[in-house]
This record gives structure tokens, C-alpha cells and sequence, in this order.
């Protein structure tokens, strides 16, 4: 992979709002490169600049014109391929201004995936495996617009918090009264 080539297919894919790539993804454009000369091309593009590795396999084009506010939601996206994952617990309730504190560069995920924290340059992504059925999941959550990933409704995120046992004292009183049946992941 040439700089040229790199920077032709990195620009497609911006157009196309595409800028979180995993390095299988990076592979399928550079299907002729092998693996060892894949290797030495991403460091290289990476020490050049041209990709930002954000995770182990994970890079961002910090040239992409299409970023947005989200994109520590679609780095989250990407470390749990083909997991249903959604913003809960103390991010989407300091959202909703139901607790005290508001986090300042670290996201909490629920995830059919593993648990798991990811330090990135764009801020900490925490994963809390839950073992609740994908229906169950698309009922207690919404989907926003141009949003890469669900979140939890109010009352979920708060069953969230209790049933995984995090500090629920930074609650809001009324918001506990709302959730009186706490259950197990």
C-alpha cells in the first residue's frame, strides 16, 4: 500500500462517512498486501500520520471531513463487532441530568459482548457484558437519529446501575423510587 493509495481510498471512504476502520477492514481495500507488509505499511502510515491507531487493530483517518460528535461511539462500535451495545448506565443518566456527576472523557457500554475497558485517544470506553436478551435490549432502549450506537431509556439505565451494582448514590432520590425491582445481569 502506497501513501497515494491510502489516502485515495481514505477519502472514499469520508465520503461515504466512513472513518473508524478495523484493521480487516484495511485489509479488504489492500486485498494483495500480505500480512507481514501490511504490518510494516500501517505503522508506516500511522508514524506518517495518515491513520491514528485508536485500539489493538483499530485506527482512525484524522484527515476525515465526516467526523462527528459520536465518534468515541463508533470506536465503541467497532471493538464489539456484531454485539448489540448501547451508552447506559453513568453517561446516558449525566444525559439525562438524573445524576450529580457528569464524566468527563470516559463512556459506560452495556454489551452482549465481553466487558472490558479501552483506553483511547478520544477518551475511555467502558464495556459491562450484560446477559439480557437482544428483544429485551431493543425494548429498553432508543435508537437516535445519526446516533452509531442505542441508549438506554431513563428508567433502564438506572436498573442498569442497580443491578450491576455501580454507586447509586450520585442518583436522584425520585429516580429510585421509580425502580424498586432490581435484577441480575
Amino acid at each position: 500500500m502506497t501513501k497515494i493509495e491510502l489516502i485515495r481510498k481514505l477519502s472514499e471512504l469520508d465520503r461515504r462517512g466512513i472513518y473508524v476502520l478495523a484493521r480487516r477492514d484495511i485489509e479488504k481495500l489492500f486485498p494483495d498486501e500480505g500480512e507481514k507488509s501490511m504490518e510494516k505499511s500501517l505503522q508506516r502510515m500511522v508514524s506518517n500520520g495518515l491513520l491514528q491507531r485508536v485500539a489493538k487493530g483499530l485506527y482512525v483517518n484524522p484527515a476525515a471531513t465526516s467526523k462527528n460528535r459520536w465518534l468515541t461511539e463508533e470506536i465503541a462500535k467497532a471493538l464489539r463487532p456484531g454485539c448489540l451495545s448501547y451508552v447506559s448506565l453513568e453517561s446516558i443518566l449525566s444525559e439525562y441530568g438524573v445524576i450529580s456527576q457528569i464524566p468527563i472523557s470516559r463512556m459506560t457500554v452495556m454489551t452482549t459482548g465481553r466487558s472490558g475497558v479501552h483506553n483511547t485517544p478520544f477518551g475511555t470506553i467502558e464495556f459491562t457484558h450484560t446477559k439480557r436478551a437482544r428483544s429485551e435490549i431493543l425494548g429498553r432502549t432508543l435508537a437516535p437519529k445519526g446516533r452509531p450506537l442505542r441508549i438506554a431509556t431513563r428508567s433502564a439505565a438506572v436498573r442498569d446501575l442497580l443491578r450491576v451494582g455501580r454507586n447509586a448514590n450520585m442518583l436522584i432520590d425520585d429516580e429510585l423510587e421509580d425502580e424498586s425491582e432490581v435484577e441480575t445481569t
